[in-house]
Parts: structure tokens; C-alpha cells; sequence
């Protein structure tokens, strides 16, 4: 089972649903639904739904958690359920970037928005892509990216909602585009380190 904040705080109520008809696909479905709703509510660009898509977006957020503690607490995981859930989490984290940029297309940003949004949910969806690879190559059940402490490093999609709250979504949108895309760059990097599979020994 997960460690961090986030796992401990979907638990609960994911014990509540062993043994009733909801599956972790059930939870997924509606991870999606949530995101899309939300990054509907922040691409109007209006500050009133901009909050309601903050809202929402905490609900996917722990929804994208729940999913995936449903099926290891039920022993109901399967590699179609985890490739679900990790497409899934790939288009609905990169949408968000997209939506935000759409939504701040009226401000000083201008048209510009749009292309920032581009750039940093194509860098959010290759940084995913890229670190799902290093984890398979390695094979040793360690995450590309390590948490600090309590906090494992997709955490971090949580406070998304907050800075939506907070009207801060523009320096996100600024920093996600300069940072976002120098993570893409630095995992790709470590991917191109590291051993070709077709190169390792059979084990």
C-alpha cells in the first residue's frame, strides 16, 4: 500500500468499499469525469469557475488516489486496470494544462496562453511517459522520482485545486512551461543513460 499523505487519506473510505459492486475501473471512470469537468470549469477563464474547477479538481485528485488503493487493499489490480488508470492520470493531468492556458487566453498572457498551456501539458504527459520507462527498465519497483518524506511527487497535483482557489494560476501556467519542460528534458536524459533492454542480459 502506498505511504504517503494522500494514500492514508483515501484509506478510510476505501475500506468502506470492500465487498460492495464498486470496482477500481468504477473509480477511474470517475477520476476522468472529474477532470474533464474540472478542466472545463478552468478553460471559461471566468474567476468564479475558475474556483469551482479548483473544487473539483481536488475530487480527481483523491479519486486518483482511491483507484488505485481500492485494488491493492482488495487484491483486485490487473494490468489492464493499471494501464487504464495510468493513461488515464497521463491525459487528464496534461488537459489541465491546456484548460488553464485556454482560460488565461484574457490575460496579460494573451493568445500566448494557449501555446504555454500546449507546451506544458505535452511536458507533464513526456515526463510521465519517460519515467513509466525508466521504472520499467529498472525493474526494481523504485519510482523515477522519489517523494520527501510523507509526500510522493505526483502529491504535488493535489494543491493544483488551492492555486486555482487563489487566483495563481498564471505563474503556474509560466512555471510549469519553463520548469515543466526542463523536467521533460532531465528524464529523458536519464532514460537515454540508461541501458537498452535489447543490451541486458536475459535474467
Amino acid at each position: 500500500m502506498g505511504g504517503s499523505w494522500t494514500h492514508r487519506l483515501a484509506r478510510p473510505l476505501i475500506r468502506s468499499l470492500i465487498g460492495t459492486p464498486v470496482t477500481p475501473n468504477h473509480l477511474t471512470t470517475l477520476r476522468v469525469i472529474t477532470g474533464l469537468l474540472a478542466c472545463a470549469a478552468l478553460a471559461v477563464g471566468d474567476r468564479s469557475w475558475e474556483i469551482w474547477g479548483g473544487v473539483i479538481w481536488v475530487l480527481s485528485a483523491f479519486l486518483d488516489r482511491a483507484d488505485g488503493e481500492l485494488a491493492r487493499i482488495s487484491n483486485q489490480t490487473s494490468s489492464w486496470g493499471h494501464t487504464y488508470d495510468y493513461w488515464s492520470d497521463v491525459s487528464i493531468n496534461s488537459l489541465f494544462f491546456a484548460a488553464i492556458g485556454i482560460g488565461l487566453r484574457g490575460s496579460v498572457l494573451g493568445w500566448w496562453a494557449i501555446a504555454m498551456g500546449l507546451v506544458s501539458g505535452t511536458a507533464i504527459a513526456a515526463t510521465s511517459i519517460l519515467a513509466e520507462e525508466i521504472e520499467l527498465r529498472d525493474g526494481s519497483g523504485k519510482k523515477a522520482f522519489s517523494g520527501v518524506g510523507e509526500f510522493d511527487a505526483d502529491d504535488v497535483f493535489y494543491f493544483f485545486g488551492p492555486v486555482a482557489w487563489l487566483g495563481w494560476l498564471l505563474p503556474l501556467l509560466v512555471g510549469t512551461t519553463i520548469v515543466g519542460t526542463a523536467v521533460a528534458l532531465f528524464t529523458w536524459w536519464r532514460l537515454l543513460r540508461m541501458p537498452n533492454p535489447s543490451s541486458l542480459p536475459p535474467r
